[in-house]
């Protein structure tokens, strides 16, 4: 029997990146997802792809920052499954590149209610299911810059900050009801997006753009989504018994070096 059989995850932010990557590891392990994204063709194509290895899957289009859509899509999952195993809270924007004084405050508010906003009303809707089903597990999606500052990022970083605070309140107010909630901080990882930033950076030799990236990393190599997706799928497992409102860092040791080197 496979880890996740007969059980469902909820990824938002699940069309693609470390929402995709957690869902593919997830559907070779047996789990029903429910994937959330707001681009209706990724998520197609996302569904197909994740078909393939026999997950049953539902997808939903929905703005995160919309409380009556979260409440749609946790509604939803219910109605064609039955239950919610697992909670992954991943949808999120980075926002622009400014200084404090500098930042427009409609980008602002946009990363506070897609982040933070987004990160709370699917905890708030997802939480009373678990309750009446007996248990269940989250895991929010924080950051590196949820650990420590990132200049220019100040709503991103607040937001991701608040993420690993609400994390911790979750834990300690719901885990007598056996919920257990968590949060992955990622630092560079290889995403599509980011694998894009770096052809931008040297178009005629991106690898060695990603290579010179990687060496302020311990690792001296940049993290893979599948590695993302193996930790949110320990953290939704059975075998995630005893930890608790927790934020991992999953960056290869990076963010240790920061003020440092």
């Amino acid at each position: 029997m496979k880890a996740f059989e007969n059980k469902t995850v909820i990824i938002t932010g699940g069309a693609m990146g470390l929402g995709l990557a957690t869902a593919q590891v997830l559907a070779d392990k047996g789990a029903n997802l429910v994937i959330v994204d707001y681009n209706e063709e990724a998520l197609d194509k996302a569904k197909n792809e994740l078909e393939k290895s026999g997950a049953k899957v539902l997808t939903i289009v929905a703005d995160v920052s919309n409380e009556e859509a979260v409440k749609n899509y946790v509604d939803k999952a219910v109605e064609e499954f039955g239950h919610i195993d697992g909670f992954y809270n991943n949808a999120g924007i980075e926002g622009k590149q400014a200084s404090l004084t500098d930042y427009d405050v409609k980008i602002f508010k946009k990363v506070i209610d897609i982040n933070l906003l987004g990160v709370y009303y699917g905890m708030r809707y997802v939480i009373p299911v678990m309750q009446k089903q007996g248990g269940g597990k989250i895991v929010n999606v924080a950051s590196v810059g949820g650990i420590r500052g990132v200049i220019n990022q100040t709503p991103y970083v607040a937001s991701k900050h608040a993420v690993s605070g609400m994390t911790k309140n979750a834990a300690i107010e719901y885990g007598k009801d056996n919920i257990f909630t968590n949060a992955i901080a990622p630092g560079a990882i290889l995403t599509p997006m980011v694998a894009q930033a770096f052809k931008e950076v040297n178009p005629d030799n991106p690898k060695a753009a990603e290579t010179e990236y990687a060496q302020r990393n311990p690792t001296r190599r940049l993290g893979q989504p599948e590695e993302v997706g193996r930790l949110v799928a320990f953290l939704l497992s059975d075998d995630c018994r005893y930890v608790n409102g927790q934020t991992i860092a999953i960056d290869g040791g990076e963010s240790n070096l920061y003020g440092n080197s």
